[in-house]
């Protein structure tokens, strides 16, 4: 499909078009790709079909945004689903389920053979990401990616870091996800930034924000990083605006953290899970809506936004419409800081 010159912004735009945009792969510059993957996920299921719940709901967008104006007309699209990656997902889910379930028995111990192959489709799906982001860099697209759960961006942050090395990622989130190879999965979605500060030395740092359910380990793998990962707890920022500080004078020291060139790395259930009942792992508390477009805001004035990935939407409606939202967001604020 080609932008036609007869759109119409404030009409109902056309169902399976990403916000009912009239853009293809051929003439958008901002491209995402879904990453319909959920093997790992450890809690509630369903983020798999993220991408059509964020789909399907977003073409009741308004595309005029106050903060970004229209910056659509840059083009954006969304890449057809890959049928091999949904074939791996529905391969590998039983199989880690099974897994998972080993864990959770008395003296249980996972079967080898499934782990090992979970981990080897693990590993397919970021060679395929990583390719596939290679390719929309090269051809002088940016990159963004719509899971699925939180595993699922690794390829494209290590394909473009390989050309911006130095790049830092902003992570929102609930979780720090630097947990190593959790419930023995390689490429767990709860160990994805794990895998970056151990597998992608182009990332100079990870700044997260949000996060409220942590591990031992990975606060101590925090604190061991030597500035690498530079943690906003949601307590020690409720405790900041409770103390009379402004949330956008905390937004200006997370912004200060970050190094000019960023990857943005938002899970839903960074939010406030009133927006996000049917993510996989909700935690109370989080940002709203407005403290993210705030955040989202002052990143696109003072950074360059390299690409972005958005996770661990569920599957309601709700959700959905959330999740077009937040995506729009983010599209808008990428858009913007190109220039």
């Amino acid at each position: 499909m080609h932008a036609e010159t007869d759109f119409d912004p404030d009409a109902l735009g056309a169902a399976g078009s990403i916000f009912g945009l009239p853009f293809g792969p051929e003439d958008a510059t901002l491209q995402i790709m879904p990453v319909p993957w959920q093997a790992t996920t450890s809690f509630r299921r369903g983020t798999h079909a993220g991408p059509r719940a964020v789909l399907e709901a977003s073409v009741q967008v308004d595309l005029f945004d106050v903060e970004y104006s229209d910056f659509w007309r840059a083009g954006i699209c969304l890449i057809p689903e890959d049928p091999e990656i949904v074939a791996w997902d529905t391969e590998a889910e039983p199989l880690a389920l099974g897994v998972m379930a080993a864990f959770t028995e008395p003296d249980g111990s996972p079967d080898d053979d499934a782990l090992a192959r979970v981990n080897e489709l693990g590993r397919l799906l970021n060679e395929k990401v990583y390719e596939q982001t290679r390719q929309l860099l090269a051809d002088g697209r940016i990159p963004a990616v719509l899971g699925g759960d939180h595993s699922v961006p690794f390829g494209a942050i290590q394909a473009v870091a390989e050309r911006h090395p130095g790049m830092g990622i902003l992570h929102i989130d609930a979780h720090a996800d630097l947990r190593d190879a959790y419930e023995g999965f390689q490429w767990s979605h709860a160990s994805i930034f794990h895998n970056v500060l151990h597998h992608i030395p182009g990332v100079a740092r990870i700044v997260q924000v949000g996060i409220r359910d942590v591990g031992q380990a990975e606060v101590e793998l925090q604190l061991g990083s030597h500035g690498r990962v530079v943690p906003f707890f949601d307590a020690e920022i409720g405790e900041s605006l409770a103390e009379g500080s402004s949330w956008l004078s905390i937004v200006r020291r997370i912004v200060a953290a970050l190094p000019e060139e960023v990857w943005i790395s938002l899970d839903i259930d960074g939010l406030d899970p009133a927006l996000c009942p049917g993510t996989g792992t909700p935690v109370p508390g989080g940002l709203s809506f407005r403290d993210l477009c705030v955040l989202l805001k002052e990143v696109s004035r003072n950074r360059r936004i390299l690409g972005f990935d958005l996770n661990e939407v569920g599957p309601g409606d709700w959700d959905g419409i959330v999740g077009a939202r937040v995506l729009y967001k983010l599209c808008g604020a990428t858009l913007r800081a190109q220039k």
